[in-house]
């Protein structure tokens, strides 16, 4: 049940291919180690102009990638640092973005705190 909410920040006027989300949910998938419709993502584009790094201009090379994941339970000890090797590697190479320019935070376990359709993760 991963949830993967991946902002990307665009140059100006640019947006994302159609069929970004739909490569990027799949290489998340394989990098979580989820099965069919098990990995949902959400894109979101960010223009550039909304993003800054305080005294630092950026080329559009050096955009960078936000990812947050949401799962039932979080890896744990050496088993998060691969999976997050994993996610950094696959979102690095669907984008095109250097994998040093994506940043993955995850979200506390959803365990007694999400629920789907009115029911609560357990």
């Amino acid at each position: 049940m991963p949830i993967v909410d991946v902002t990307l920040v665009v140059p100006p006027d640019a947006t994302p291919a159609p069929d970004l989300a739909q490569r990027l949910a799949d290489a998340a998938g394989v990098a979580l180690g989820s099965t069919g419709g098990e990995t949902w993502l959400r894109l979101h584009a960010l223009a550039g102009h909304h993003y800054a790094e305080n005294q630092s201009m950026l080329a559009p090379d050096e955009l960078p990638v936000f990812v947050t994941v949401l799962k039932r339970q979080l890896p744990r000890d050496t088993a998060l640092e691969h999976e997050i090797a994993a996610l950094v590697a696959a979102i690095a190479r669907v984008t095109g973005r250097a994998a040093s320019r994506v940043h993955v935070e995850y979200a506390p376990a959803a365990i007694g705190r999400l629920a789907f359709g009115g029911r609560l993760v357990t």
